[in-house]
C-alpha cells in the first residue's frame, strides 16, 4: 500500500525537512510577534532605533501573524511565503537603510531563503516549478 505522501509526490525524508524548517521559522516569527504585542522597553527602542514610531508596532505584528497563519495552511502556503518574503525584504531594506549590522542583513536574507525551503520540501508543486534533480 503506498502512502500519501509518495503518491502525493513528495518523499517521506523531503516531507520531514519541510516541515522541520517550517516550525523553526514559524516558531521564530511567532516569537517576534508576541514581543511586538508585548511591547517591552527593548522592543519599542529597537523599532524606534529602525525608524518606526511605538503605534505602528502592533500593526506590524498582526501583518506577521496574518502572513504565518497563511504559511501554515497548505492551501495558503504559496501565499503566505510570498508574504513572509515580502515581511523580510522590508527587514532587509530597514537594516540597509539605517547602516545595520552586516549580520541583520544576512539573517534577514537567510530567514526568507528558509521559507521558501520549508515550503519547497514539503510542497509537490513547488518542486516541479523548481526541480533540483534532473
Amino acid at each position: 500500500m503506498e502512502s500519501t505522501t509518495q503518491s502525493s509526490g513528495v518523499s517521506k525524508a523531503s516531507l520531514w525537512t519541510g516541515r522541520i524548517i517550517t516550525v523553526v521559522i514559524v516558531l521564530f516569527f511567532l516569537f517576534d510577534v508576541i514581543l511586538k504585542l508585548v511591547k517591552p522597553a527593548l522592543v519599542v527602542e529597537a523599532n524606534r532605533q529602525l525608524g518606526y514610531p511605538e503605534h505602528l508596532i502592533i500593526p506590524i505584528a498582526i501583518a506577521l501573524l496574518f502572513s504565518v497563519i497563511l504559511y501554515v495552511i497548505p492551501a495558503t502556503a504559496v501565499l503566505g511565503a510570498i508574504l513572509l518574503t515580502a515581511y523580510m525584504g522590508g527587514a532587509v531594506a530597514t537594516h540597509v537603510r539605517v547602516d545595520g549590522p552586516l549580520v541583520n542583513i544576512v539573517f534577514a536574507v537567510v530567514f526568507g531563503i528558509l521559507v521558501w525551503g520549508g515550503l519547497f520540501f514539503r510542497e509537490p508543486r513547488l518542486q516541479s516549478l523548481i526541480p533540483l534533480k534532473h
